[in-house]
């Protein structure tokens, strides 16, 4: 059963699990292809995908077609691209490198209205595609801050004591560079993994949704079983690279050689 983007906060409070899709591909028809695969959530990448404002308003249309929440995770901490994501109907926003409390303060209140907030007034898509969107808006938006530094993990009580953060997010790969490793979103170093379980046990602490990006089927099976309430399944680059290689592999009766690393 699909979740309701007004239904997100409640689906976690109650203790349910979400596995999201990943959408870093430039196009409306793959987008709208991933949202009609059952996931619970969709993310539109503007970050590290290869999608712009335009694009990602295209995308967000085609899956609106499967009524299920859709984030967008902005470029950077920056209050423009994240209002223009709100005013265009994004229900949650993942935000970067959230490294401070004055980071997550930040990033929260170009989400919320006044007086919780400084996000000006001007829901030019949302207001029409959710109801009493003025009033509803604080309690539809869900925010990822994303812990992806060193920095983050020593600042991450505060950050977690800014009220309107809802979520954080792990970046592995970054989180594991910043370390002083190798990025990879499958890391065995002790540090990294210390690490990002620590993320997990102190934001599950203090009451907020535990999400990180994987990189397997398997992956978002072993992130849910140790606490995660949110867990992103690769990218619909790399899904449809593997698919593409594995097909061809079969064809040829020849073993998978997927290109392109991990992501």
């Amino acid at each position: 059963m699909s979740i309701a983007p007004r239904d997100f906060r409640k689906h976690f409070a109650g203790g349910g699990k979400v596995i999201a899709g990943w959408c870093s591909i430039p196009s409306a028809v793959t987008a709208e292809i991933v949202a009609r695969q059952g996931f619970d959530a969709i993310a539109i990448d503007l970050q590290h995908g290869l999608i712009d404002y335009q694009v990602s308003l295209q995308m967000l249309q085609a899956t609106g077609a499967v009524e299920v929440p859709a984030l967008c995770r902005v470029p950077w901490n920056d209050a423009a691209p994240i209002m223009k994501a709100l005013d265009a109907g994004f229900t949650g926003i993942i935000c970067p490198m959230v490294n401070t409390r004055e980071d997550a303060e930040k990033f929260v209140g170009a989400c919320r209205y006044a007086p919780r907030g400084y996000r000006s007034y001007g829901p030019t898509r949302a207001a029409r595609i959710h109801a009493d969107y003025a009033t509803s808006a604080a309690d539809l938006i869900v925010t990822f801050a994303m812990i992806e530094t060193a920095e983050a993990v020593r600042n991450l009580d505060s950050i977690l004591a800014v009220p309107d953060i809802d979520a954080v997010y792990i970046g592995p790969a970054d989180l594991a560079l910043s370390l002083g490793y190798a990025p990879s979103l499958f890391s065995t170093d002790a540090a990294v993994l210390d690490a990002i379980a620590t993320i997990c046990r102190k934001a599950k602490a203090a009451g907020k949704i535990a999400g990180i990006h994987a990189g397997s089927s398997a992956q978002v099976r072993e992130m849910l079983a140790n606490g995660f309430d949110f867990v992103a399944l690769s990218t619909d680059i790399r899904l449809f690279t593997t698919a593409v290689a594995t097909a061809l592999a079969d064809a040829r009766g020849t073993t998978a050689r997927v290109s392109g690393g991990q992501y």
